[in-house]
């Protein structure tokens, strides 16, 4: 499975690619508009020719990419996996309360994060030690708010709300809260000290 920071550098290079493409048809209309004396129209050949390159362009890198992106696999077979553990989070009054300090997961088996808020919109988010982000869902009170996910390296990850929920919903942050060992590789993004 891809890591998300490898998945998230791709798609902001062909998504930056992308808006360049649509954003060249833009400039070339405004060029020709703001030409003197008349001007002929676009041929339609090339306008359709670029229209279906910019549909092809987009949808193909769904396709390419939707088994690639860590938590598609999973959401797709979710009925046919049983996660090895569940840890049961409550929100309520501006903090987080886990079950235990520190979540400890083993390394490639399936947890799931299950989250209930008791009062507002939160949201639950697993950082690196260098505040990349590696999952991430809304807590939203009345609803069933779980997140399955599996860890393929080592290491410590904080917990934080990604919700606003009012000025102090940026201080709902856990450091240390989940610690994954017992995998062949580290997530240096991950580790304390950055070791």
């Amino acid at each position: 499975m891809a890591d998300s920071i490898d998945v998230l550098s791709t798609l902001k290079l062909v998504y930056t690619i992308y808006a360049v493409a649509v954003i060249s048809v833009i400039a070339y209309f405004a060029y020709r508009i703001t030409q003197e004396g008349e001007v002929k129209p676009a041929k339609k050949g090339i306008f359709w020719a670029y229209v279906t390159t910019l549909v092809v362009i987009g949808t193909g890198m769904h396709f390419l990419t939707y088994n690639v992106v860590p938590w598609v696999p999973m959401d797709l077979e979710r009925a046919n996996i049983k996660a090895e553990k569940t840890f049961h989070i409550v929100y309520k009054k501006h903090e987080i309360t886990l079950p235990e300090k520190p979540m400890h997961v083993p390394c490639d088996t399936y947890v799931v994060f299950d989250a209930k808020s008791e009062d507002l919109t939160y949201g639950f988010g697993i950082f690196r030690q260098d505040n990349t982000m590696v999952a991430q869902m809304q807590v939203v009170p009345g609803s069933r708010n779980d997140l399955m996910w599996i860890f393929h390296k080592n290491g410590t990850y904080n917990v934080r709300s990604t919700e606003y929920s009012g000025p102090k919903g940026s201080q709902m942050i856990i450091e240390d809260a989940i610690v994954v060992s017992g995998c062949d590789k580290d997530d240096t993004r991950a580790m304390k000290g950055g070791k």
